[in-house]
């Protein structure tokens, strides 16, 4: 074979290999591009990278509470959710997630969250049994409280919180001390049915909890917070919030 074409030979493999290459499921396409990470809007990816770990797939509920639950999302509103997604909550581990708080998203990026959260929303099923409000007026009184506790809570939790044969203790110190008073009140009225924890309706059936109820019961197991010199977690620089992760 001449050098001419032995040449020409080459010539051919190497356009071969080029068309290949420039075709292959490895190689971006021309109109293909990198998208920053601060410019990502889907919510199925801002969710599951950032919401998913403690709220659950779906916000189904996992370590922390159900954010897809309709309960939850009857009483807390958009400006909740996005304040508490922003700032996380003083004392707790639910973190900020807001770039002007500290952590990693933009504005627009928690919009998206917020957005996508609210379509998880099923207001019909709480038509005829709209729930306590998300906040507590007038506070709750502790020494009320230890009666509903016995009304509403004893026959799963025990006599005095510390766990029975239903559910586990609800006076634990380190829960106590890794949780909110409006965590608790969150938990109180929305439940854990993802753990079979039964919502303000049903702890007693046909004797739903009235708001002042969830408040006074919240203020009894507040009171059973034990007083740390030094607390166990790291301190969040935002205010208490909805939805909070523990």
């Amino acid at each position: 074979m001449s050098r001419r074409c032995i040449l020409y030979a080459c010539a051919l493999c190497a356009t071969a290999l080029c068309v290949a290459c420039s075709s292959s499921s490895g190689h971006p396409d021309q109109d293909s591009a990198v998208v920053r990470p601060d410019q990502v809007l889907d919510f199925n990816t801002l969710y599951t990278q950032n919401c998913a770990g403690c709220h659950g797939p779906n916000g189904k509920g996992g370590a922390a509470i159900a954010l897809g639950d309709p309960t939850f999302l009857a009483i807390a509103d958009d400006d909740v959710i996005r304040k508490t997604a922003s700032n996380g909550v003083r004392g707790a581990l639910m973190p900020a997630f807001a770039k002007s708080a500290g952590g990693m998203l933009t504005d627009q990026q928690i919009n998206a969250i917020v957005h996508g959260i609210r379509t998880w929303a099923r207001p019909e099923l709480l038509a005829n049994s709209p729930p306590p409000p998300y906040t507590a007026q007038p506070p709750g009184d502790a020494h009320r409280g230890e009666a509903v506790y016995g009304t509403y809570c004893a026959s799963c939790h025990g006599p005095n919180g510390a766990g029975g044969e239903k559910a586990s203790s609800i006076v634990n110190g380190s829960y106590l001390a890794l949780v909110s008073d409006q965590y608790l009140r969150i938990t109180v009225i929305v439940g854990r049915p993802e753990l079979g924890a039964p919502d303000w309706r049903n702890d007693v059936p046909g004797r739903p909890m009235s708001s002042q109820e969830v408040s006074d019961v919240v203020a009894w197991l507040s009171a059973q917070r034990p007083m740390f010199s030094v607390k166990p977690y790291l301190s969040s620089s935002a205010e208490h919030g909805a939805g909070e992760s523990q």
